[in-house]
């Protein structure tokens, strides 16, 4: 299966020691809204991953494959998962999260508080810390980075809904700044810990938008872009005089790869042919058909289900039918999410449970309400009145039950069987093929009834950003208002653990019973690599990290 989204396989890691193992008088000062994302993390699938003890080896190239190439590597632009594999070993971040607590633990902050109600978020900024370009890592850098993700606006379409309730960012002295909010943002310090987030020197910020996604930008991580040709690779190279890594990570000075080679391979079998022949040393975008294939023989899988929303189908509403809510349900009641697994993924990918999945903080197991239902999902369109026609899909007032999704993501093969578990019960699922650009043209336009992917994430922030109406990235235009709206901007405010896993669980059941999300199966991603790759790993949000990384001579 080709993957999108690369999650974090659950490995044990020893913090370092000094001034970077987390300080245990941080305990105290994140107040509540830093608890509640521990409270609830979510495990990582166990995988097989080798294990070796033995002492890293500084140097090498690194050769790892990715399936597209949107043509932008700014950290704080890119929103695809292969352009995020590259963009995150460019920048450190204020914060990080432990993958299997879901712990904020400092990284570029060594301290880090929030007041009583969350609307104001203080960082003490560890000292020496430097951008690429030798800028120092201060106060003021740190406001100038969230004000120009600010104003990236729907360019930056993740960092500018995390940032979208700033007050005021104050430098109260070269190594203290303080975020505020116009209301309480229990959602804040995880958004400090991604990579959307990630700091860029000050001089970037005024770099135009082509050239920062041409990497022409200097970070604050353990790489930096040494050349990218767009649709061919990315070459990164190991940032001199790096010493800053974050709590989870093990390794404290520079990176040990000299370079990270990036080689975009669209081809599923290619891939796996360029790893059987060691032309690439690891992919997270082995086929399904094609992962047991590097189990063992001088390979090593792992993997784990990603954080956040899992693959959607998403209804534009603001189409007539699909503002149907009987429509929508009978669409959600047809689909057999437990054939999509069983038939086409690998044994450890798991159907749908609800909106999240199960690797998500506060998850709650839904698989009541997405029941495979047929029966059921032709009462209600008949119900609607929408009558079988002759060629066997419905239709009302002379109108085909018909729809289209635009998608670039594979296997293929999951739309296709949708599309035969719909027509069962009397609906078109007309399916079109194409390109990331021609997906984000149409969805641009608002030119389909539905749109297909996912979201990853480590909060359940995640289902305000990708599902209520007034953001860019959800349901922006595409419906109506409605009462989930509010219960998702209420659990992103909610302090008390009890009380936004409550709110969470709401707008979940809201999103499933009412389908406005059509859940389908949870995203697992499946590292895949020659045994002399180690401390391959991902960080909570599932994102590649290259930092520890090493291979043996």
């Amino acid at each position: 299966m080709t993957r999108s989204n690369q999650p974090r396989p659950n490995q044990p890691r020893t913090l370092p020691a000094g001034p970077f193992r987390r300080p245990a008088a941080v305990v105290g000062l994140l107040g509540t809204a830093a608890l509640l994302l521990s409270a609830c993390g979510g495990g990582a699938d166990a995988g097989t991953q080798q294990t070796a003890d033995a002492t890293p080896v500084s140097g090498g190239n690194l050769n790892f494959a990715l399936s597209v190439d949107r043509g932008c590597i700014d950290p704080q632009q890119v929103g695809n998962n292969d352009a995020i594999a590259i963009a995150r070993q460019t920048v450190a971040s204020l914060t990080s999260q432990d993958p299997t607590s879901g712990e904020i633990v400092p990284w570029l902050a060594e301290k880090f508080e929030s007041n009583g109600d969350a609307t104001s978020f203080t960082f003490t900024l560890r000292t020496g810390a430097t951008f690429a370009d030798g800028t120092a890592i201060d106060a003021a850098s740190v406001k100038t980075n969230f004000e120009a993700i600010k104003a990236l606006g729907a360019k930056a379409s993740l960092g500018s809904t995390y940032l979208s309730d700033v007050s005021a960012i104050t430098v109260k002295d070269p190594q203290t700044v303080v975020v505020d909010f116009s209301k309480p943002n229990a959602q804040f310090l995880q958004a400090t810990s991604t990579f959307t987030l990630g700091l860029l020197s000050p001089s970037s910020a005024s770099l135009s938008e082509a050239d920062r996604c041409a990497g022409k930008f200097s970070g604050s991580g353990p790489f930096n872009v040494k050349s990218y040709t767009v649709d061919k690779e990315a070459v990164l190279e190991r940032r001199a005089g790096y010493s800053w890594p974050a709590a989870t990570n093990t390794n404290t000075g520079e990176a040990y790869l000299d370079t990270v080679t990036f080689k975009i391979i669209p081809e599923a079998g290619n891939r796996t042919g360029s790893l059987q022949s060691g032309q690439i040393d690891a992919t997270a975008a082995i086929s399904a058909a094609d992962i047991t294939l590097f189990n063992g023989n001088g390979f090593w899988n792992e993997t784990r289900a990603n954080p956040g929303v899992v693959y959607n189908l998403y209804p534009n509403e603001s189409t007539p039918k699909l503002k149907e809510t009987a429509v929508r349900q009978a669409i959600s009641k047809a689909i057999n999410r437990e054939e999509i697994t069983s038939t086409l993924l690998t044994e450890k990918d798991q159907p749908a449970k609800g909106v999240l999945s199960h690797t998500t903080p506060y998850f709650k197991d839904f698989s009541g309400l997405l029941a495979h239902d047929p029966d059921g999902a032709k009462q209600l369109l008949e119900d609607a009145g929408w009558k079988a026609g002759a060629d066997g899909v419905r239709e009302k007032n002379g109108e085909k039950l018909a729809f289209k999704v635009t998608y670039w993501q594979s296997p293929k093969e999951v739309l296709e069987l949708v599309q035969q578990q719909l027509k069962a019960v009397g609906v078109d699922l007309q399916l079109k093929f194409t390109t990331i650009a021609d997906v984000t043209a149409a969805q641009a336009g608002k030119d389909y009834d539905f749109s297909y992917g996912n979201l990853t994430r480590s909060d359940p922030d995640v289902l305000r950003t990708v599902f209520a109406s007034t953001t860019a990235r959800g349901g922006s235009n595409l419906r109506e208002k409605l009462p989930v709206d509010d219960t998702l901007g209420e659990q992103a405010a909610a302090l008390d653990k009890d009380a936004r896993q409550k709110l969470v669980d709401q707008g979940q059941e809201t999103l499933i019973t009412d389908a406005h999300s059509i859940p389908l199966y949870e995203l697992s991603t499946t590292i895949s690599a020659n045994e002399k790759v180690h401390g391959l790993a991902f960080e909570a949000s599932s994102r590649l990290d290259f930092y520890d990384a090493w291979l043996s001579q």
